[in-house]
């Protein structure tokens, strides 16, 4: 194993869609599939790791989410690529569904979906990890995780990022897409 990829889901690989509920609206991000099956290739691991607090916001219901899960893994799979690790935290403080209204250590930016995956793989400390999201959740997520964080245009990214910087938060790049996202990777994270 190279390294792992930790890759958001919405608005990273799919079109950001509000709280997609339809699998039918899934729509992939241009050259997504094509991407994670280079870096597949290249010997990374992938991982989603995705927020889905429109289950405890009462957005849609299990079974929804369900769904759309179990297609976008589908979607991806017809083109060629196998995720090593598929995590969601259904969480939020706020939720108005009792059963998910809580503060957790899951819900990015805390690190518990990706330590579950580290743990679950076996990843040596000495492993290369990134981080691509569309949201400084992921970014701060990656950080605590000590990966390299690539901020992406595509979905929230472009606000995201002006938000991020009156923060005083920043990713290690940003890029357009996660095709240039990939090549960021597979170049060892300096430009082609």
């Amino acid at each position: 194993m190279k390294g792992v990829v930790f890759l958001d889901r919405d608005g990273t690989l799919i079109e950001e869609e509000g709280y997609l509920s339809d699998p039918a609206r899934l729509r992939e991000i241009p050259g997504a599939a094509e991407s994670l099956k280079k870096l597949s290739e290249e010997g990374y691991a992938l991982a989603v790791i995705s927020n889905q607090a429109g289950l405890a916001r009462g957005k849609f219901r299990e079974d929804q989410m369900e769904a759309v899960h179990w297609a976008f893994v589908e979607h991806f799979r017809r083109r060629g690529v196998e995720f090593d690790g598929v995590e969601y935290c259904p969480h939020h403080p706020e939720g108005v569904v009792e059963r998910y209204r809580m503060a957790c250590g899951c819900r990015k930016p805390a690190p518990g979906m990706a330590e579950k995956i580290l743990r679950r793989l076996g990843v040596p400390a000495s492993c290369r990890i990134w981080v691509v999201g569309d949201k400084m959740s992921d970014i701060l997520m990656g950080k605590r995780v000590q990966a390299e964080t690539i901020l992406v245009a595509t979905g929230y990214g472009e606000t995201e990022r002006r938000e991020g910087e009156r923060r005083g938060e920043r990713p290690d790049i940003f890029l357009p897409s996660i095709r240039e996202a990939t090549e960021w990777i597979l170049s060892g994270g300096k430009a082609r």
